[in-house]
């Protein structure tokens, strides 16, 4: 290993940049398209900026631009009645043609002789507040983030980290149950290898970042098209393969190695397909460890044009996890026991099509999510203390139409029918927690079927000008809780004060019907009530030039009807889901307890994001700082902090790109520490001191160097991420050491993680 990182290391400096004769060239092309109805823009103006490259749309909005160089390049994309818009990181590579799907917004007003600024941003017209895009060249540069979504979108406003090494999303102090992910229009529970039952939560994604497009992160205030979840959407929107010939990508990173294929299908269809594997077996074990995990992944994706007005398109993805425990000795078996390890299955299916409808266009999709679970925890005499065999499947029905009556209206509707089965056995006997509260669960060969419905419509008008209004309503409806069915208004109204500032005020209701798992232990647990949020959000958004932003908001979140226990009075389920589920957190996320819809909760804050967007100065970066507090009620009517709760939390990311060869990037991040419940001498816990004290703050220095070189029918890329860079330890909280009867600090980093990632592009 250490032969092998020193031989990569060394490509760094002394593998040669290849010369030519003549510079090697290549292609962009892509679709020029409305945000709002989806249908092409015809005749619509594209420049290579700082070169004399460029080309004009076509009829089906198609354009081709040939002879471009090898290097990165921002494009400005312009069509009549549409805002102009720049696209940075274009990454033009040997054998690698560029196809991109560009969307531009409809400028609905126009003043004659003055030239619209182009902008580097583009805005998400049914979420006018709290969503940020990220590119896919913006997640993969992104210091000690593996190349994975989830963790990249951690250094956004209002985001807290649970745990580092996992991607458990607390986002303006929402438990991590509260997120919901969309890929290729279908909702799924959980996007992470090893995922935490009913809390989304895991270490790793399984989504492979190579075939993401882009991504839309929304950490509140989103439209009415999405329910069922109270803190954020974060959507995947996948690319399509190449369409001129067979290409691939085999990887070597931090912690997998894997392969990539795509190319054409047919006259007017293309494929991608990508397998995966950890091999965190082979590090675990060469180091000694007792717990060794393991898993696969597999992407496949199939695109169809069937002519100008309908397109296909089918997404499978699956996840395969397994954990071994190496109970060599007595140490092996104590480090074992308090580690609560589950095998995992899962999968994600999604066949989509899509119709142009002239002034909007219609979306059907049927999906199908399913996830197997095969957990257990042994005490250290590998005595039993937790079974868990459950899965969990979800086959969906989804249509959304959006209409434009006219250039000033925007008409959305749509609705999703759920077929559920969930199937559980569960074995908790006699267990104590740390606060003296006994569990005694024992659930055999327990299915139970049911249905979820929605349906949704929203509505969107500028008048006066610069004042632009969207109200709209959902009703959500599950047929295994007493009360089904719940409606969820809610409006934003935007006011352009300037043509670079807009100011932004939204309201709504959110709400999140129970976890299928807290319905399986306990038959009262079917009159739980939907749990609500109700979200106040003010923003002030302004550039300050093209590619530098600066956004300013405020949220508010009123909870209610969260779930609460009776059993353990002081617990509200809002605290739980931030880690593996195991008896280090009481087994409390598997809602286990009898619960009511009884508790409640505040989050409040102010969050400021600066972000500057790769142009001609060829610096990049993001600046966030998110200042909150968020407390929540129990049955036993006492006010504490949210488990989650971090008063201040301050992110700096961003890189210099030197040349077409070489990039440094940085990511800082602060947070003051998380609340916990000490112990006493005996290692019990008080009720009396629930999150009464916080651990230390967290802060750490991630460091990144991309180098990349072009040969002449192949790319290699080749990275060197360091994580933590001057060994700060992260605590997550405070465990009880049986073995030596004492209170430790549970330290969630490694310390200084070097990592070396490899690609090689044909």
């Amino acid at each position: 290993m250490i032969r092998l990182t020193a031989f990569m290391l060394s490509l760094f400096f002394i593998a040669p940049s290849v010369s030519y004769g003549q510079s090697p060239q290549e292609s962009i092309k892509g679709t020029i398209l409305s945000e709002s109805t989806g249908e092409p823009i015809a005749g619509a103006n594209i420049v290579v900026l700082n070169t004399n490259l460029g080309a004009a749309a076509d009829v089906d909005g198609r354009f081709v631009i040939t002879g471009v160089p090898v290097g990165t390049y921002q494009l400005r994309v312009s069509g009549v009645g549409s805002k102009p818009l720049v696209i940075a990181d274009i990454v033009v590579a040997i054998r690698r043609p560029v196809d991109l799907v560009i969307r531009l917004e409809e400028a609905v007003l126009s003043i004659d002789g003055v030239e619209v600024q182009a902008s580097y941003f583009r805005n998400t017209p049914d979420a006018p507040v709290s969503v940020q895009r990220l590119s896919y060249e913006e997640i993969r540069r992104s210091p000690g983030a593996f190349e994975d979504v989830v963790r990249a979108v951690a250094v956004l406003p209002g985001v807290a980290q649970a745990a580092p090494g996992r991607n458990d999303l607390v986002v303006r102090g929402g438990a991590p149950s509260e997120n919901l992910f969309v890929i290729d229009n279908v909702e799924i529970p959980s996007i992470n290898h090893f995922g935490t039952q009913g809390a989304g939560g895991g270490p790793l994604s399984f989504i492979n970042l190579d075939f993401v497009r882009e991504t839309a992160f929304s950490t509140g205030g989103f439209g009415v098209r999405y329910g069922d979840r109270m803190s954020s959407v974060l959507t995947l929107d996948m690319q399509d393969g190449r369409t001129d010939a067979l290409g691939g990508k085999g990887t070597i990173s931090a912690s997998q190695f894997g392969l990539n294929l795509q190319g054409p299908v047919a006259a007017d269809g293309s494929f991608i397909f990508s397998a995966r594997r950890s091999y965190l077996d082979f590090i675990f074990k060469a180091a000694g460890f007792s717990f060794v995990p393991q898993y696969w992944d597999f992407l496949g994706r199939v695109s169809y044009s069937l002519d100008r007005n309908n397109s296909l398109t089918f997404l499978a993805v699956g996840a395969i996890d397994d954990v071994t425990f190496l109970n060599d000795d007595a140490n092996a078996r104590f480090d074992n026991s308090r580690i609560l390890g589950t095998a995992q299955r899962q999968y994600v299916s999604g066949f989509t099509w899509q119709h142009l409808l002239g002034n909007g266009f219609s979306r059907v999709t049927l999906g199908r999510t399913y996830v197997s679970y095969n957990g257990i925890q042994r005490d250290s005499m590998l005595n039993p203390i937790f079974r868990n065999r459950s899965t969990e499947g979800e086959t969906s029905l989804r249509a959304d139409v959006v209409l434009k009556p006219s250039r000033i209206s925007e008409l959305s509707f749509g609705s999703q029918v759920k077929y559920i089965r969930f199937a559980s056995d569960l074995a908790l006997p006699g267990y104590r927690t740390t606060f003296g509260d006994s569990l005694d669960i024992n659930v055999r060969n327990f299915l139970s079927t049911g249905y979820k419905g929605s349906a949704y419509a929203q509505f969107s008008h500028r008048f006066l000008r610069d004042f632009n209004v969207t109200v709209g309503g959902r009703i959500d409806y599950f047929s295994l809780i007493n009360t089904k069915t719940y409606l969820s208004p809610r409006a934003s109204l935007a006011y352009d004060f300037s043509p670079v500032t807009t100011i932004t005020a939204s309201a709504g209701t959110y709400r999140q019907n129970p976890s299928y798992v807290w319905l399986v232990a306990n038959e009262k647990n079917r009159l739980l009530r939907a749990a609500r949020a109700d979200q106040y959000i003010f923003s002030i958004d302004h550039l300050l030039d093209a590619d530098l932003r600066v956004r300013l908001e405020g949220f508010y979140k009123d909870y209610h009807n969260y779930p609460a226990s009776v059993n353990r009075p002081y617990l509200v389920l809002a605290n739980t889901g931030g880690g593996f589920g195991g008896s280090d957190e009481n087994f409390a996320s598997f809602g286990f307890d009898e619960l009511v819809s009884a508790g409640n909760g505040q989050s409040r804050g102010v969050e400021l994001l600066i972000q500057k967007k790769l142009s001609d100065t060829p610096l990049y970066g993001l600046f966030s700082a998110t200042l909150m507090r968020t407390a929540f009620t129990a049955l036993d009517g006492v006010e504490r902090p949210g488990a989650f709760d971090q008063e201040f939390i301050m992110n700096l990311s961003g890189g210099y790109k030197f040349d077409d060869q070489w990039e440094a990037s940085l990511k800082f991040r602060f947070a003051t520490g998380q609340p916990y419940t000490p112990f006493n001498l005996n290692g019990a816990q008080d009720v009396s001191a629930f999150n009464t004290l916080r651990v230390n703050s967290a802060h750490s220095l991630d460091l990144r160097i991309d180098r990349r070189w072009n040969f002449s029918v192949w790319n290699l890329i080749i990275y060197l991420d360091v994580q933590n860079v001057y060994n700060n330890k992260f605590i997550s909280g405070v465990r009880w050491n049986a073995r030596e009867q004492r209170a430790e600090a549970n330290e969630s980093a490694i310390g200084i993680l070097p990592s070396i990632g490899v690609s090689a592009e044909f």
